[in-house]
């Protein structure tokens, strides 16, 4: 009798609960979609709380983003070599403690010591989900599908963060922002007791620790002077020396990397034109999508005046179009190939992405919420494809280091989009508002500053001031800023363009498999 006792991965092959572990990891993975972007609707009511500045602000969105990243190659490994599934639960466990201590924060700095604490355990949930779902469908279609199901899930996650963000804070705080991942933790964790199997690396080598060091100071350091180069300014010493150190370590790495016999991340696997064009087009998407979605959830509460709630309900759509786009991209690749499918995918991402360049004040919705959709569906198409052509470079025992660049690159890109879109409409927005501040007679010094620093202090701000002066001021941040968003999403759409010319020249244009082994994984065949 198998009684309640885990399954293992052989006895998920030949049945069909396999597709009950795939919803239950992909849950796991709502989690960690939702957390991305439920954050983003709370902005408003959190700098009000907190008396947040810009940086603040943008340190609760991206301490969570700079420990995920840094330590996803370390958790990866560590989850091929220990187990996979247990990594899982433990990262479950983290994350749902870290995210129930941040609804007793008193300061700005202890919600970013809680959303860091939800990056440590979303490092650990990320990589293992993926690798469990290519241990489990060992098949070529059948991987194909599972793991477009698994990022259309994941984009769901993305699309019902604002929503569920914006319905918690109006019917009870921000504090709800965090502890509705509570009872999903729970969930996860009681499913993948039955349906989620152990699976590990046959053949246990030592953790390679100078290179989980060296890797994970990297990407942090990289992550951190993305972060921090909006504030000081990118030619800032600090931002230079950060990228400097970074590169530096990179180099260190890789050369250790490829001469130790253990290596955490065997820099060979770039030689596969799948996986690195896989991964760099993975990371050009969303560095669009991170710094779209960043700027927003800003205008619709800024510039269009909506509720939180209403703000989660208008990116809905998201949700929609990863879904839409997952199913058509499955079906694409099997049809036209994954060159062709990603390279598509990532043209009409720029196209949406440009339409938003004409936004202004008074955009209908209609307009708003078929960008929205057009963008998420472009998304679903590049996902799929891209990351079954990672995973499909990479032996299946170094799923969770495969799994953890692919979402290493997603997260950095990720970062850097929120950073650069970020820092390009925020200095855009002071330029544009700086003439209506200087007409303004009598507003005091620390308002003018204020007002030219944040659309949502000069919102504010407005909304104190008597007469045209505040009818002046509200309406000229507002303008500003869509005017300032407009022109910084541009970025994003040159990313995509970029992305899609990589693809288009290196990206292999079928669908290929690594040779799977049965003891010690093999060197990588050479370039397709």
């Amino acid at each position: 009798m198998i009684g309640l006792r885990a399954l293992t991965a052989e006895e998920l092959r030949a049945s069909p609960l396999r597709w009950w572990t795939l919803g239950t990891l992909s849950l796991s993975l709502v989690i960690i979609g939702m957390d991305n972007t439920v954050l983003n609707v709370a902005i408003p009511t959190l700098q009000r709380e907190f008396d947040a500045s810009a940086s603040i602000l943008q340190w609760m969105v991206d301490s969570y983003i700079l420990v995920f990243a840094g330590l996803l190659l370390t958790m990866g490994s560590l989850g091929d070599r220990h187990g996979r599934a247990m990594m899982l639960r433990l990262g479950l466990i983290v994350f749902s403690a870290a995210a129930f201590s941040a609804i007793f924060a008193e300061s700005a700095g202890h919600v970013i010591a809680a959303r860091a604490g939800m990056g440590v355990g979303g490092a650990m949930i990320m990589p293992s989900t993926l690798s469990i779902i290519t241990d489990v469908f060992v098949v070529g279609p059948e991987r194909a599908k599972a793991i477009a199901i698994w990022a259309a899930v994941g984009g769901i996650g993305v699309g019902l963060g604002p929503l569920v963000g914006g319905a918690l804070i109006e019917t009870f705080s921000w504090e709800a922002v965090f502890l509705i991942n509570v009872p999903f933790t729970l969930a996860a964790l009681a499913l993948g007791v039955r349906l989620v199997p152990e699976s590990k690396d046959a053949v246990p080598r030592r953790l390679d620790v100078p290179g989980a060091v060296l890797s994970t100071a990297s990407v942090a350091i990289l992550v951190f002077a993305i972060i921090e180069a909006p504030e000081l300014g990118w030619t800032a010493p600090l931002v230079i020396a950060g990228f400097a150190a970074s590169v530096a370590l990179a180099i260190v790495f890789a050369v250790y990397e490829l001469r130790t016999p253990h290596p955490l991340f065997d820099f060979r696997f770039l030689r596969r034109f799948r996986f690195s064009a896989g991964a760099a087009s993975l990371g050009c998407a969303f560095f669009a999508l991170f710094g779209m979605a960043f700027g927003m959830t800003q205008y619709l509460q800024f510039v269009k005046g909506f509720s939180p709630l209403e703000a989660g309900m208008a990116m809905l759509p998201i949700a929609a179009g990863v879904a839409i786009g997952s199913r058509a991209g499955e079906r694409l690749n099997e049809r036209i190939g994954t060159k062709r499918t990603v390279a598509l995918g990532l043209l009409m991402l720029a196209g949406a992405l440009s339409v938003i360049n004409v936004y202004d004040v008074d955009t209908p919705y209609a307009v708003i919420g078929a960008v929205i959709l057009s963008i998420a569906a472009s998304m679903g198409l590049i996902m799929a494809p891209s990351t079954n052509a990672v995973m499909g470079a990479v032996p299946r025992a170094d799923a969770g280091v495969g799994s953890a660049m692919n979402d290493v690159v997603r997260q950095v890109g990720g970062a850097l989009g929120v950073a650069v879109i970020g820092s390009i409409f925020a200095s855009l927005y002071s330029s544009n508002v700086s003439d209506t501040l200087d007409g303004i007679a009598g507003l005091p010094p620390g308002q003018v500053a204020a007002a030219g620093d944040s659309v949502g202090a000069a919102v504010r701000i407005a909304g104190s001031l008597d007469g045209p002066a505040g009818a002046a001021l509200d309406l000229a941040s507002r303008a500003a800023f869509a005017d300032a968003l407009g022109y910084a999403i541009l970025a994003g759409s040159g990313i995509a363009v970029f992305g899609a010319l990589l693809v288009a020249k290196f990206m292999p244009a079928r669908e290929q498999y690594y040779p799977e082994d049965t003891a010690k994984p093999p060197r990588p065949p050479s370039p397709d």
